[in-house]
């Protein structure tokens, strides 16, 4: 058996069908319920890591889990999940982190992936780490003005990063929660190339089939608007990467193809697949 947590996300569906697919036995895990039928082979569960005593009947049988830490881990005693989790058998733990947490060290808006970084390594029989990039699906944020007015508004419109696609994460993680051979590294998992916010636009508009104006924002515009939805150091922590990246966040790390034997999709190729999200 093996656990999803955050299986309703954008990382945790896909993920869950992969491994249903592949005929593995899966319990996803969300503090919500589903708002779609799980495959064959998989059971919902509600549960909370910010409440140890609701993960004991999730966890109890499982032999793997996939640790996803939505937000900023708020309640979340990373000790108390990984005792919770070894106490119902679970021995194989793949944790979703950020490369960011390996970046940028002293960086408050990872502090808490940070501390479950060194919990899963000191506490797991087996451990692996994944580090992404920012994600592709980012972009949905732009989706209600390129909508409303074809436009997508951003800061640092030429500096370019290898966001990843949520779905090669997926397939990243199904393979390692079924791959003993990774234990014990942490994979830092990239796009293909980097793309700057102009070049995303510009992908959006070719998806659409229109073209999708690019407006810069100043750095103090897009911390306004970010601060509406995100927690100041996180908007801090984003911004920083956004625009001046060091160059490991710029690199393009060759993780994805190496694990999955073809080169990981690129932003043009995620824009088509929610083109409908855009239109």
């Amino acid at each position: 058996m093996i656990v999803v947590t955050g299986a309703t996300g954008n990382i945790g569906r896909p993920l869950v069908t992969a491994l249903a697919a592949a005929g593995e036995q899966v319990t996803a895990v969300s503090r919500g319920l589903p708002t779609a039928p799980a495959p064959d082979g998989v059971h919902h569960r509600q549960a909370d890591l910010a409440r140890p005593e609701s993960l004991k009947p999730v966890f109890d049988g499982a032999e793997a889990l996939f640790l996803l830490i939505a937000g900023g881990g708020e309640g979340i005693d990373p000790a108390a999940v990984l005792g919770a989790a070894l106490a119902g058998g679970i021995r194989r733990v793949v944790l979703l982190s950020s490369q960011a947490a390996g970046t940028r060290p002293r960086s408050l808006s990872h502090e808490h992936l940070r501390a479950m970084e060194t919990a899963v390594r000191d506490q797991a029989p087996e451990w692996t780490v994944l580090r992404p990039s920012g994600f592709h699906s980012n972009a949905l944020l732009w989706a209600e003005p390129v909508r409303a007015q074809r436009t997508v508004a951003a800061p640092f419109g030429e500096v370019g990063l290898p966001a990843i696609d949520p779905a090669d994460i997926a397939e990243v993680a199904a393979r390692v929660l079924r791959d003993p051979g990774h234990t014990g590294r942490v994979l830092e998992l990239t796009g293909p190339a980097p793309v700057s916010p102009r070049e995303q636009a510009e992908a959006i508009g070719q998806a659409v089939g229109e073209p999708v104006r690019f407006v810069e924002q100043s750095r103090a515009e897009a911390r306004e608007r970010l601060l509406r939805f995100m927690p100041e150091p996180v908007v801090e922590g984003t911004l920083a990467i956004l625009g001046e990246p060091t160059d490991a966040e710029q690199r393009v790390s060759p993780e994805v193809e190496r694990i999955l034997g073809r080169p990981a999709r690129p932003f043009t190729d995620w824009a088509v697949r929610h083109r409908d999200m855009f239109l």
